[in-house]
């Protein structure tokens, strides 16, 4: 190969390295709040990596707790918990204090 051909292989390379970095998507932060003794709708779209806000607005205690125990949050009244969804596919999750408080996240990879 010439040199000329590997400078232009290079840069090739270099190029879809480049682009292949930008189009990868950066982790989202979504809000969910309880008041009213209700969870908020969760996000339509999730994926790993993305990070959930949960507010507490309420002047109760919640948590948010999955019911396969991939997570807990504890939220005294008007509080806040932060997590980062881990892993893809749909998590029912409740509140401990309040079992008829239900909802579902569905994350993809």
């Amino acid at each position: 190969m010439s040199a000329m051909n590997r400078k232009h292989a290079l840069a090739v390379v270099a190029g879809l390295l480049a682009m292949m970095i930008s189009t990868v998507a950066k982790p989202a932060e979504y809000q969910i709040a309880i008041a009213n003794m209700k969870f908020g709708s969760p996000p339509a779209t999730l994926h790993v990596g993305d990070v959930i806000v949960w507010h507490n607005d309420d002047i109760f205690r919640h948590t948010a707790t999955a019911r396969d125990g991939s997570f807990d949050i504890d939220l005294p009244a008007k509080s806040q918990g932060k997590m980062t969804i881990e892993r893809a596919g749909p998590v029912k999750f409740y509140c401990r204090f309040h079992p008829t408080m239900t909802g579902e996240l569905n994350a993809q990879p």
